[in-house]
């Protein structure tokens, strides 16, 4: 394909009101790496990447808070990584959760694991199986088989 004077200046019209490299590729009869190619080389001003755009679009378009109630959030906007410390009683509409951020691998936030668990802790954690009692772990008797 030969870039004639007329689609030069079609191809410069058209990149300066906006259009897709697409759509002047579809006009000239061209692909749109032969646009760009030809943009480039007529050192036509340089446009945003459209993939960067539709990043920026979709962090504008990030997915609402979740609905907090005065005190807390409801079961049906509790979601991953909240905490899930529940208030009230679950047969009343007063019944809501906690729903701040959750300590990872714990259910629940620091406050509420700090209730929930000794020092804080999983008890499994506090106590490790060497310390905690159980069948043959007690004291032995001096020349008992292990």
């Amino acid at each position: 394909m030969s870039w004639t004077p007329e689609k030069i200046e079609l191809l410069t019209s058209l990149w300066n009101q906006g259009w897709t490299t697409a759509r002047i590729g579809e006009e000239l009869g061209v692909g749109k790496n032969a646009v760009v190619g030809k943009a480039h080389r007529l050192g036509l001003p340089k446009r945003p990447s459209p993939i960067q755009r539709r990043a920026e679009e979709a962090e504008q378009k990030k997915a609402p808070a979740p609905k907090q109630q005065s005190k807390g959030i409801s079961i049906y906007d509790l979601g991953p990584g909240m905490c899930r410390w529940p208030f009230g009683d679950p047969d009343t509409d007063d019944f809501y959760f906690c729903g701040k951020k959750n300590i990872p691998t714990k259910p629940y936030c620091d406050e509420h694991c700090a209730q929930a668990y000794l020092n804080g802790k999983n008890p499994r954690e506090d106590n490790p199986p060497s310390q905690q009692g159980g069948p043959n772990r007690g004291p032995q008797r001096p020349g008992a088989k292990k």
